[in-house]
């Protein structure tokens, strides 16, 4: 199957976000701090017209790291019925490659336990002790030095 990943609109982002990682929360919990900053892009993977996965990319330096230019991935999301299927692959290596564009020297996140050996397969590397996310659940750091 076909899959095309595309920049799209931070709005586009919500009801995948809504429905995939903020479920049974109010839809406002999936606008983001700095979604509409000019340094934000927002990818969107699509089968034929259906947005079905999107991930947030944010201009943003954590304390951990000494990178100067560092990025956050944000609200990674693919629907259910298409997860397992290599789309949340396509959409990090469409961002690593847009960030070597943007000559971004390192990713960041706070991933959620149930993916961390995903982003494992995909290059990244943990970092210090979990911790929760009240409402949500446990997480760790993770990075990539791109």
């Amino acid at each position: 199957m076909a899959y095309v990943v595309k920049q799209i609109t931070a709005a586009e982002t919500i009801p995948i976000r809504h429905q995939v990682l903020r479920q049974g929360k109010p839809i406002e919990s999936c606008v983001f701090q700095n979604d509409e900053d000019s340094q934000t892009f927002h990818l969107g993977a699509f089968h034929k017209d259906e947005l079905i996965g999107v991930a947030t990319y944010l201009k943003s330096k954590s304390s951990h790291f000494s990178q100067q230019y560092q990025y956050q991935l944000r609200g990674m999301a693919v629907l259910k019925h298409y997860q397992g299927k290599q789309i949340g692959k396509q959409l990090l290596q469409f961002g690593e490659e847009k960030l070597a564009l943007l000559k971004a020297s390192l990713l960041w996140f706070n991933a959620r336990e149930n993916a961390w050996s995903f982003y494992e397969r995909n290059g990244y590397s943990k970092f210090g002790e979990e911790f929760m996310i009240p409402d949500i659940g446990k997480h760790l750091v993770m990075y990539k030095q791109l």
